[in-house]
């Protein structure tokens, strides 16, 4: 009977050390090979590589040589940053005017959308660690330079949510002879109501400027 229990406890023993390693190997796992910034800047810049390495020019008819190269370096870079581990985005506002921007929702919200809308004044920067996920570009204003991670540059009209990924600073600016907002984060996506589960109201910048700032910035943290 002493030898049987030898024998189990020998067993049990082996057989921890066979199963520990492959949780080892599970929990090595960085986080942010799960972030899906990080999952889908890694899949265009692996798209835009092939289409660079290949032989026929039809692959890809988006980009011009130079244009391709640059979204390829900003996509790397970018990549870079999200491995570093940072798991959240900045906003600052120089726009002049108020900004509506993208944050987390409070702990007690019932909204069914998967952020809330916050007011940054002008000259405030959203505080550290707390994850802006872009802004939103009022029904009669207009963006320019924006440049989707999977699309050329392109202008826009308002009334879309603009998101930014993770790991990325976005300073937002009034260009001070069209009005136009211009921003400097290349890789940024534009939503139209519906394309996203975030609030995109249909207001004006009027109506964004009648809102009391509620962000919380690096001076009221």
């Amino acid at each position: 009977m002493k030898f049987l229990k030898i024998v189990l406890v020998t067993l049990a023993i082996a057989l921890n050390l066979l199963l520990v390693p492959a949780a080892w190997a599970s929990s090595d796992k960085p986080k942010y090979t799960s972030n899906p910034d990080y999952i889908e800047v890694t899949e265009t810049l692996t798209a835009l590589l092939a289409a660079k390495n290949s032989p026929s020019p039809e692959q890809n008819e988006t980009y011009t040589p130079e244009e391709l190269q640059q979204k390829i370096s900003q996509l790397e870079f970018l990549k870079y940053s999200l491995e570093t581990g940072k798991t959240w985005g900045q906003c600052r506002n120089d726009t002049g005017k108020t900004l509506a921007v993208y944050g987390p929702k409070a702990k007690k919200s019932v909204s069914e959308y998967d952020n809330a809308l916050y007011f940054l004044e002008a000259g405030q920067t959203t505080k550290d660690k707390w994850d802006c996920d872009g802004f939103y570009l009022p029904s009669d204003l207009k963006a320019t330079d924006l440049s989707a991670i999977d699309k050329a540059a392109q202008a826009l009209t308002g009334s879309v949510a603009v998101k930014i990924v993770d790991g990325t600073q976005l300073v937002a600016t009034a260009n001070p002879e069209t009005t136009a907002v211009e921003f400097n984060v290349p890789t940024a996506k534009a939503f139209k109501p519906g394309e996203v589960n975030w609030f995109v109201p249909d207001v004006s910048q009027a109506y964004i400027d009648t809102q009391l700032p509620n962000a919380p910035t690096k001076q009221n943290d």
